[in-house]
């Protein structure tokens, strides 16, 4: 399913997605028996996923949503990145499902883990759709993924450009949008 005028290779089909989203909530749903599920969504990239994702969950979920923000800031030594998120969830004594839908170098995941720990979150655990280890930065291994990619660029369910293609039913790589 292509849309007109695209040139997209779809990596994942919907049936794909649906099929191992419905896993990934089977497994989710045992480990979490007798709990709530704190599900923390990351946005931009999380949003379908997630809401496919906690609409699967057979435990009761509260569902709230973040978005990092990285600033360059200069040090004597160059510069620094810096991550904050907003608005700030409330996680104290909660046991924290930090959901994305690709996790790449590790960094903001890790950095967020940490953060929501460091609120009192009873636990954390990262589910991410797709996980892109090979360009992994830092030592990291999400506790739930969909799948795993090596593409550079991806596009629809949720994903891709700020303005364009995240609405697509269905996971794609594109030369063009790779530009």
């Amino acid at each position: 399913m292509n849309r007109a005028g695209d040139n997209l290779r779809v990596l994942l089909s919907a049936e794909q997605l649906e099929r191992r989203i419905q896993e990934l909530a089977r497994q989710i749903s045992m480990d979490y028996s007798g709990k709530t599920i704190c599900a923390v969504c990351v946005l931009e990239n999380g949003f379908i996923f997630m809401a496919d994702l906690v609409r699967a969950l057979e435990v009761p979920v509260v569902c709230q949503f973040i978005k990092p923000e990285m600033t360059e800031i200069p040090t004597k030594e160059g510069t620094a990145t810096e991550i904050r998120f907003s608005p700030e969830p409330e996680v104290k004594g909660a046991d924290v499902l930090l959901v994305e839908g690709l996790v790449q170098s590790g960094v903001t995941s890790e950095f967020l883990i940490r953060n929501l720990l460091a609120r009192g979150a009873k636990s954390v655990k990262l589910c991410t759709l797709l996980d892109k280890q090979a360009a992994r930065r830092i030592s990291l291994q999400p506790d739930y993924f969909g799948f795993l990619i090596s593409e550079s660029y991806v596009i629809g369910y949720g994903l891709g450009s700020p303005d364009l293609k995240r609405n697509l039913p269905y996971v794609a790589t594109s030369a063009v949008a790779a530009k």
